[in-house]
Protein backbone atom coordinates (compact mmCIF):
# COMPACT_ATOMS: atom_id res chain seq x y z
CA UNK A 1 0.00 0.00 0.00
CA UNK A 2 1.27 3.51 -0.97
CA UNK A 3 1.72 5.82 1.97
CA UNK A 4 4.18 8.81 2.65
CA UNK A 5 6.03 6.56 4.96
CA UNK A 6 6.84 3.72 2.30
CA UNK A 7 7.86 6.08 -0.15
CA UNK A 8 9.94 7.98 1.91
CA UNK A 9 11.14 4.84 3.12
CA UNK A 10 12.12 3.58 -0.51
CA UNK A 11 13.91 6.90 -1.15
CA UNK A 12 16.23 6.55 2.06
CA UNK A 13 17.14 3.16 1.70
CA UNK A 14 18.51 3.66 -1.91
CA UNK A 15 22.20 5.51 -1.85
CA UNK A 16 21.40 7.05 -5.45
CA UNK A 17 17.64 8.55 -4.29
CA UNK A 18 18.56 9.27 -0.70
CA UNK A 19 21.57 11.70 -2.20
CA UNK A 20 19.66 13.47 -4.46
CA UNK A 21 16.71 14.24 -1.79
CA UNK A 22 19.42 15.51 0.08
CA UNK A 23 20.93 17.39 -2.67
CA UNK A 24 17.66 18.92 -2.57
CA UNK A 25 17.08 19.69 0.34
CA UNK A 26 20.50 21.05 0.96
CA UNK A 27 20.62 22.75 -2.38
CA UNK A 28 17.52 24.91 -1.32
CA UNK A 29 18.33 25.53 2.48
CA UNK A 30 21.90 27.02 1.07
CA UNK A 31 19.66 29.39 -1.03
CA UNK A 32 17.58 30.66 1.86
CA UNK A 33 20.59 30.90 3.75
CA UNK A 34 22.48 33.40 1.42
CA UNK A 35 18.66 35.49 0.63
CA UNK A 36 18.49 36.10 4.14
CA UNK A 37 21.85 37.31 4.96
CA UNK A 38 22.08 39.67 1.88
CA UNK A 39 18.18 40.50 3.12
CA UNK A 40 19.92 41.47 6.75
CA UNK A 41 22.66 43.10 5.23
CA UNK A 42 20.15 45.46 3.28
CA UNK A 43 17.54 46.00 6.25
CA UNK A 44 16.04 49.48 5.84
CA UNK A 45 17.35 51.75 8.80
CA UNK A 46 14.16 52.29 10.43
CA UNK A 47 14.01 48.35 10.81
CA UNK A 48 17.42 47.55 11.33
CA UNK A 49 16.17 45.99 14.53
CA UNK A 50 14.85 43.24 12.34
CA UNK A 51 18.67 41.94 10.87
CA UNK A 52 19.54 39.96 14.22
CA UNK A 53 16.51 37.99 13.45
CA UNK A 54 16.60 37.33 9.20
CA UNK A 55 20.45 37.07 10.02
CA UNK A 56 19.51 33.93 12.40
CA UNK A 57 17.10 32.84 9.91
CA UNK A 58 19.34 32.95 7.24
CA UNK A 59 21.91 30.93 9.97
CA UNK A 60 19.31 28.76 10.54
CA UNK A 61 18.89 27.44 6.67
CA UNK A 62 22.81 27.42 6.75
CA UNK A 63 22.56 24.91 9.35
CA UNK A 64 20.05 23.18 7.75
CA UNK A 65 22.43 22.68 3.83
CA UNK A 66 25.04 21.56 6.57
CA UNK A 67 22.82 18.71 8.09
CA UNK A 68 21.47 17.32 4.89
CA UNK A 69 25.27 17.51 3.78
CA UNK A 70 26.60 15.77 6.90
CA UNK A 71 24.00 13.00 6.08
CA UNK A 72 25.04 12.28 2.80
CA UNK A 73 28.65 11.94 4.17
CA UNK A 74 27.85 9.44 7.25
CA UNK A 75 26.75 6.92 4.24
CA UNK A 76 29.76 7.65 2.15
CA UNK A 77 27.39 9.91 -0.31
CA UNK A 78 28.32 13.02 -2.41
CA UNK A 79 26.30 15.48 -3.43
CA UNK A 80 25.13 15.21 -6.75
CA UNK A 81 23.36 17.90 -9.28
CA UNK A 82 20.13 19.49 -8.85
CA UNK A 83 17.83 18.85 -11.47
CA UNK A 84 16.53 22.01 -12.69
CA UNK A 85 12.42 21.20 -12.47
CA UNK A 86 13.47 20.05 -8.88
CA UNK A 87 14.23 23.64 -7.51
CA UNK A 88 11.73 24.86 -5.80
CA UNK A 89 13.75 28.20 -4.51
CA UNK A 90 14.83 29.21 -8.22
CA UNK A 91 11.82 28.31 -9.66
CA UNK A 92 9.93 30.53 -7.04
CA UNK A 93 12.47 33.32 -7.56
CA UNK A 94 11.85 32.94 -11.30
CA UNK A 95 8.48 33.06 -10.90
CA UNK A 96 8.90 36.61 -9.47
CA UNK A 97 8.35 35.41 -5.95
CA UNK A 98 10.06 37.03 -3.08
CA UNK A 99 12.78 39.52 -3.78
CA UNK A 100 14.50 39.38 -7.49
CA UNK A 101 18.36 38.05 -6.21
CA UNK A 102 19.17 40.81 -8.60
CA UNK A 103 17.81 43.53 -6.03
CA UNK A 104 19.73 41.14 -3.58
CA UNK A 105 23.10 41.40 -4.80
CA UNK A 106 22.80 45.66 -5.15
CA UNK A 107 24.35 47.34 -2.57
CA UNK A 108 21.40 49.38 -2.12
CA UNK A 109 18.90 49.42 0.87
CA UNK A 110 15.82 47.99 0.75
CA UNK A 111 12.28 49.50 1.50
CA UNK A 112 9.73 48.48 4.05
CA UNK A 113 7.42 47.18 1.49
CA UNK A 114 10.39 45.13 0.11
CA UNK A 115 10.41 43.74 3.80
CA UNK A 116 6.89 43.07 3.64
CA UNK A 117 7.23 41.20 0.70
CA UNK A 118 10.07 38.95 2.00
CA UNK A 119 8.15 37.96 5.37
CA UNK A 120 4.85 37.28 3.37
CA UNK A 121 7.03 35.23 0.96
CA UNK A 122 8.52 33.51 3.93
CA UNK A 123 5.72 32.90 5.43
CA UNK A 124 3.78 31.14 2.61
CA UNK A 125 7.14 28.73 2.55
CA UNK A 126 7.81 28.17 5.86
CA UNK A 127 4.15 26.77 6.05
CA UNK A 128 5.37 24.07 3.36
CA UNK A 129 8.63 23.99 4.98
CA UNK A 130 6.89 23.35 8.60
CA UNK A 131 4.45 20.89 7.17
CA UNK A 132 6.64 18.58 5.54
CA UNK A 133 9.14 18.70 8.31
CA UNK A 134 6.18 17.71 10.95
CA UNK A 135 5.15 15.10 8.88
CA UNK A 136 8.98 13.22 8.38
CA UNK A 137 9.65 13.70 12.31
CA UNK A 138 6.26 11.61 12.85
CA UNK A 139 7.38 9.14 10.50
CA UNK A 140 11.12 9.14 11.41
CA UNK A 141 11.70 11.32 14.17
CA UNK A 142 12.76 8.07 16.09
CA UNK A 143 15.13 6.69 13.11
CA UNK A 144 18.53 6.05 14.46
CA UNK A 145 19.65 7.70 11.36
CA UNK A 146 18.14 10.63 10.48
CA UNK A 147 15.75 10.96 14.00
CA UNK A 148 18.28 13.52 15.48
CA UNK A 149 18.51 15.73 12.40
CA UNK A 150 14.49 15.60 11.66
CA UNK A 151 13.69 16.66 14.93
CA UNK A 152 16.39 19.44 14.33
CA UNK A 153 14.77 21.01 11.38
CA UNK A 154 11.22 20.57 12.33
CA UNK A 155 11.82 22.30 15.57
CA UNK A 156 13.68 25.18 13.40
CA UNK A 157 10.96 25.32 10.69
CA UNK A 158 8.56 25.82 13.43
CA UNK A 159 10.50 28.74 14.99
CA UNK A 160 10.82 30.21 11.36
CA UNK A 161 6.99 30.01 10.84
CA UNK A 162 6.28 31.83 14.33
CA UNK A 163 8.76 34.47 13.46
CA UNK A 164 6.61 35.22 10.13
CA UNK A 165 3.70 35.48 11.67
CA UNK A 166 4.55 38.32 14.62
CA UNK A 167 6.66 40.10 12.09
CA UNK A 168 3.93 40.64 9.42
CA UNK A 169 1.34 41.19 12.35
CA UNK A 170 3.49 44.12 13.87
CA UNK A 171 3.29 45.60 10.18
CA UNK A 172 -0.14 44.91 9.87
CA UNK A 173 -0.60 47.51 12.51
CA UNK A 174 1.60 50.51 11.42
CA UNK A 175 -0.71 49.97 8.32
CA UNK A 176 0.40 47.72 5.91
CA UNK A 177 -2.92 45.01 6.42
CA UNK A 178 -3.74 45.56 2.52
CA UNK A 179 -0.57 44.86 0.98
CA UNK A 180 0.52 41.86 3.61
CA UNK A 181 -2.87 40.32 2.65
CA UNK A 182 -2.39 40.98 -1.24
CA UNK A 183 0.88 39.88 -1.46
CA UNK A 184 0.25 36.80 0.82
CA UNK A 185 -2.63 35.87 -1.57
CA UNK A 186 -0.58 36.17 -4.53
CA UNK A 187 2.09 33.86 -2.89
CA UNK A 188 0.69 31.13 -1.99
CA UNK A 189 -1.61 30.83 -5.62
CA UNK A 190 1.85 30.65 -7.27
CA UNK A 191 3.36 28.47 -4.19
CA UNK A 192 1.05 25.94 -4.45
CA UNK A 193 1.52 25.26 -8.45
CA UNK A 194 5.41 25.60 -8.58
CA UNK A 195 5.26 23.04 -5.37
CA UNK A 196 3.06 20.61 -7.53
CA UNK A 197 5.47 20.83 -10.67
CA UNK A 198 8.19 20.27 -8.32
CA UNK A 199 6.71 17.33 -6.45
CA UNK A 200 6.09 15.67 -10.01
CA UNK A 201 9.56 16.31 -11.26
CA UNK A 202 11.00 14.77 -7.86
CA UNK A 203 8.54 12.18 -8.04
CA UNK A 204 9.93 11.70 -11.76
CA UNK A 205 13.70 11.17 -10.84
CA UNK A 206 12.76 9.08 -8.15
CA UNK A 207 10.46 6.82 -10.32
CA UNK A 208 13.80 6.73 -12.86
CA UNK A 209 16.52 5.69 -9.73
CA UNK A 210 14.14 2.89 -8.13
CA UNK A 211 12.72 1.77 -11.08
CA UNK A 212 8.77 2.46 -10.14
CA UNK A 213 6.70 0.56 -12.41
CA UNK A 214 3.94 3.25 -14.86
CA UNK A 215 1.21 2.18 -12.74
CA UNK A 216 2.85 3.84 -9.22
CA UNK A 217 4.20 6.49 -10.89
CA UNK A 218 0.88 7.57 -12.51
CA UNK A 219 -1.12 6.86 -8.95
CA UNK A 220 1.52 9.24 -7.61
CA UNK A 221 1.57 11.82 -9.86
CA UNK A 222 -2.60 11.88 -9.38
CA UNK A 223 -2.17 12.22 -5.97
CA UNK A 224 0.38 15.50 -6.77
CA UNK A 225 -2.64 16.49 -8.71
CA UNK A 226 -5.16 16.35 -6.84
CA UNK A 227 -3.12 17.52 -3.31
CA UNK A 228 -2.87 20.67 -6.10
CA UNK A 229 -6.57 21.02 -6.99
CA UNK A 230 -7.59 20.76 -3.09
CA UNK A 231 -5.10 23.58 -2.66
CA UNK A 232 -6.49 25.69 -5.17
CA UNK A 233 -9.80 25.48 -4.55
CA UNK A 234 -9.20 26.09 -0.34
CA UNK A 235 -5.77 24.72 0.65
CA UNK A 236 -4.31 27.90 -0.07
CA UNK A 237 -6.22 29.68 3.03
CA UNK A 238 -4.13 28.00 5.78
CA UNK A 239 -0.98 29.97 3.95
CA UNK A 240 -2.55 33.40 4.11
CA UNK A 241 -4.05 33.57 7.95
CA UNK A 242 -2.32 35.17 10.68
CA UNK A 243 -2.31 34.17 14.11
CA UNK A 244 -0.17 35.63 16.68
CA UNK A 245 1.97 32.67 17.57
CA UNK A 246 2.69 31.19 21.20
CA UNK A 247 6.06 30.96 21.32
CA UNK A 248 6.66 34.68 20.78
CA UNK A 249 10.42 36.05 19.50
CA UNK A 250 11.22 32.73 18.32
CA UNK A 251 14.40 34.55 16.51
CA UNK A 252 15.17 36.75 18.93
CA UNK A 253 18.37 34.82 20.58
CA UNK A 254 20.97 33.09 18.39
CA UNK A 255 20.98 30.19 16.14
CA UNK A 256 21.59 26.97 17.82
CA UNK A 257 24.46 25.33 16.51
CA UNK A 258 23.92 22.08 14.37
CA UNK A 259 24.97 19.12 16.40
CA UNK A 260 28.75 17.76 16.52
CA UNK A 261 27.21 14.65 14.28
CA UNK A 262 26.28 17.14 11.75
CA UNK A 263 28.63 19.60 11.27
Amino acid sequence: MLSAKSLFQEILDDDESFALFCSIAASGESQGGWENARIAALVPEGERDMAPKITRHGADEDKHGRIFKALMKKRGLQPVPVPAGTDYTMLLERNGIGLAHEKLRSDRPLTVQDIVTYLAHSRVTEQRASEQMDLLRRYFGDHPDIGRAVRQISHDEDNHLAYCHEELLRFARAGHGRAIQRTLRECALAEIRIYRDVSLAVMAEMGRILHWSRAKSAVLAAGIHAVYAWERVAGWRRMVSLTMPEHRNALGGPAAPAHPEFA
